[in-house]
Order: structure tokens, then sequence, then C-alpha cells
């Protein structure tokens, strides 16, 4: 173990500003099992205010102390709601560029988990980039790393700006969600409907599962399930929980098997 390891990223822990930051929580469904397969923490304000207004306070100066509040956040804050009664992973959002080596910036997640009693292979961590990735390299080697340690990985906004076949050519995460611009009146667009499917095939044949975010309507989970789409996350099932795990509810289809 290095010197850098053991101490924790420097470039982490450069920058001292407290973000006053909590989370809601909401449920990636296994619409097989209705339960909630995982529960992604969704970053809020301390008194509830959405997440745009946190994130306009993050700069390139402060965004390596954000993304770490954000991780103890996620997990303490889950815990607290209860995620250790459940068998539902976690996953976190988390800044490409604010990682800069894999393993000494991962230090103060893992004392957060071992601290709050969170298994560590139920933490998944997904990502995505509004701009171009200068470095994919980098993304990759992260990526690498949380695969060797037993995390799962995941592309977040897949098929949104630069987050698609190209970055999926160059590393293969264990997840990828579908954005939900690319599901948005599938029901209506045979053409949104071939992309997507497309999407299915080769995601199974590189082993990786596909998640669809944003469903707002049965039509919408409709068209995923006959395309065989197992987990689902959208306000149809449940909205996000402020500092709790919400309850989730199923499209009729599913009453009966779980009942």
């Amino acid at each position: 173990m290095t010197k850098e390891t053991q101490a924790g990223c420097q470039g982490c822990r450069s920058d001292h500003q407290v973000f006053d930051i909590a989370m809601a929580f909401q449920p990636i469904v296994d619409v097989e099992t209705g339960r909630p397969f995982a529960f992604e923490a969704l970053v809020r304000g301390a008194d509830g205010t959405g997440a745009a207004d946190v994130l306009a306070s993050v700069t390139p100066e402060n965004r390596y102390a954000f993304d770490q509040q954000c991780r103890v956040a996620a997990i303490e804050g889950a815990v607290a709601a209860g995620i250790l009664e459940t068998d539902a992973r976690l996953s976190i959002n988390f800044l490409p560029n604010a990682v800069y080596s894999p393993m000494a910036c991962i230090q103060l997640t893992l004392k957060t988990a071992r601290s709050s009693g969170f298994p560590t292979d139920r933490l998944i961590f997904e990502f995505t980039e509004n701009e171009e990735m200068a470095d994919t390299d980098h993304v990759k080697r992260i990526v690498e790393t949380y695969a060797k340690m037993g995390f799962g990985t995941a592309i977040d906004d897949f098929g949104a700006g630069h987050a698609g076949l190209g970055l999926l050519a160059k590393f293969q995460t264990d997840y990828i969600k579908l954005d939900m611009d690319l599901i948005r009146g599938i029901e209506q667009s045979m053409p949104r409907r071939m992309i997507v499917e497309g999407v299915i095939r080769i995601a199974q044949s590189l082993g990786i599962t596909v998640i669809a975010e944003g469903i707002e309507t049965l039509a919408e989970y409709d068209v995923l399930r006959a395309l065989g789409v197992r987990y689902i996350q959208g306000y149809l099932l449940a909205r996000p929980g402020f500092r709790c795990l919400p309850a989730v509810t199923l499209p009729s289809e599913n009453i009966a098997a779980v009942a």
C-alpha cells in the first residue's frame, strides 16, 4: 500500500469547503420481483432543495471535496434510512474529474462503509459527463479499479451527449442507464424503439445489464418490458424520497406476481 493510499488522496483533501447537503433516494426496481434492486442517491440541499441549487456551487476548485462529501452522505444517509434492512444496492454518482487516483480517492468511501456497516460489494458507482471526457483512459482506470474492488459500475444517461457507443467501445461497465430523453415517447416512435432495441442487444452481447431511467408513463413501461428490460427507474414506480427509501408502486401486470 502506497503512502498516498494510506493517507488518502491529497487532491481530495486540498479543499476543506463543507457542503450543506443531504440525499434523496430513488429505487431502481427489479420489475420481475417487484423489489428495489438498488437505490440511487440523489444530492439535495440539507433542507431538501433541488440538486440544481447545490450543483450551482460546485466549481473545478471544490469539486473534489464535493465528490467526497457526496459519497459519505450517500452511504450514511442510506443506512440511516434503513437500506441495511433490505438487500438492495446503493448507487452513488461520482465525478470522474474529481478522482486523482482511484485507489487513494476511494479510501474515505471505504472508511465510511466500514463505520456504517454497509457491505462494499453492494456499492455501485455511476458516472456521466455533460462534456466530452478529455482523458477516457483515466476513466477506464477508475472503472477497472472499482471492478477489481468488487464495486458495480454504470454509465449514466447512456445515449445522451458523449455517453454513447464510442465510450462503451473503450471500456465496459456492469450497467448502462438509458437516458430518459431516449425513452420519452418511445411508444410512438419506431426509430427510438429500434435504437433502444439495438442498444439492448449490444449490451446483452457484452454482458452488460440495462437499466431504463426516467420512466413516467405506463406506455413507456410496456414497451421497455416488451423489449426485455428488467430494471426500471422513474416516477411511474417511485419518486425520490428525501432522507428515506420510498415505497414502490408497481404497474398492474406485476401486482399478482408479487402479492
